[in-house]
């Protein structure tokens, strides 16, 4: 047995919100997640997002291999389309930063671009008192996804709403408000896998009361990609 072996997929698709946007979940997704946690355990982690509030290392190339391999298989499962290959990028990530350090981009859902072919891919590999991602609809436009077609009017109308409202306090996002409400929020099991579009808009769902150290056996760790069919 390797150390990022699976076990065999059983997906459900949850369609959320009024756009019933599919998010995909699975349980148990390692065979063995307490190696995959120690292999986490010896990368050295960095700063290399400016909007992630936390630390993250590449993973290694087999894992993103097997990541791979199981976007594909999941999508397929779940649009009855013939399987095909898919690439993509990952990282094991740690939420680090205080509320009181975040950024006001930081304190608002976001989305991960406009390439509605993307797919984002979140495990969560931690025991802690945080959840898992959260779901969010924009209030004033009503949009759960933001597309390229739709982002100058949500840009608009976010930017009319803070200079309305103001932002939300220096803190994790909870209910999303007074620009958006929450309309779902993953498990956060630990060794459970979610597959969503990279155009929903989402956060990570963390409590404010809970500490968050910069220590992959103690803190919010999870492994995160982007994927996309490969050319």
């Amino acid at each position: 047995m390797t150390t990022f072996e699976q076990n065999p997929l059983e997906p459900t698709a949850i369609p959320i919100g009024v756009e019933q946007t599919q998010i995909v979940q699975v349980s148990d997704f390692f065979k063995t997640p307490e190696l995959v946690v120690e292999a986490a355990s010896s990368h050295r982690y960095a700063y290399i997002n400016p909007h992630y509030p936390g630390i993250r290392a590449s993973v290694e190339a087999g894992l993103l291999a097997g990541l791979c391999e199981a976007v594909s298989d999941l999508v397929a499962t779940h649009s009855g389309a013939e399987k095909r290959d898919w690439i993509g990028r990952a990282w094991y990530s740690i939420v680090t930063h205080p509320k009181e350090r975040l950024t006001p981009i930081q304190r608002l859902p976001h989305f991960d671009g406009f390439d509605e072919s993307q797919l984002a891919v979140m495990i969560y590999l931690n025991q802690t008192k945080h959840g898992g991602t959260g779901f969010y609809r924009h209030l004033s436009t009503g949009f759960e996804r933001v597309t390229e077609a739709r982002y100058p009017s949500y840009k608009t109308a976010l930017e009319t709403g803070v200079q309305k409202s103001g932002l939300p306090p220096a803190q994790y996002i909870e209910d999303g408000a007074p620009h958006f409400e929450k309309i779902f929020e993953s498990d956060a099991s630990f060794n459970s896998l979610i597959l969503y579009p990279g155009t929903i808009l989402h956060s990570g769902a963390i409590n404010n009361q809970v500490e968050l150290p910069a220590d992959s056996k103690t803190g919010r760790l999870t492994i995160n990609g982007f994927f996309r069919p490969a050319q």
